[in-house]
């Protein structure tokens, strides 16, 4: 599982050209929603290995986030070869991302 944001985030074109499933978190390390629903999201990813999972420092001015409707953290993007398929807002409960990652990675 990834443990840092990027603080330069990707354009949208490199992400809508990934291959295989990708999960993108938007958030920030300071954010207290964001540090609360990481135990929830590593507990999700650990059947999924082969997904993708890259954070996103989003803000004022991120473009990317921006692209993605972004408004709250955190939002995860649950992407399949660089189409959005899912997208959660401040989940509560592991469940609900383990079924967006089952919809992009269902062999797990």
């Amino acid at each position: 599982m990834e443990t840092t944001y990027l603080d330069k985030e990707p354009s949208r074109d490199e992400v809508n050209a990934w291959s295989g499933p990708a999960l993108i978190e938007f958030g920030t390390a300071w954010c207290g929603w964001c540090r609360g629903a990481q135990p929830k999201i590593e507990q999700a990813l650990q059947g999924h290995p082969s997904v993708r999972h890259v954070k996103i420092e989003d803000g004022s001015g991120r473009r990317l986030g921006r692209s993605f409707g972004v408004k709250l953290w955190p939002t995860l993007v649950f992407m399949r070869d660089g189409q959005e398929v899912a997208k959660l807002v401040r989940p509560q409960d592991a469940q609900p991302i383990a079924d967006a990652l089952a919809q992009i990675d269902p062999a797990g």
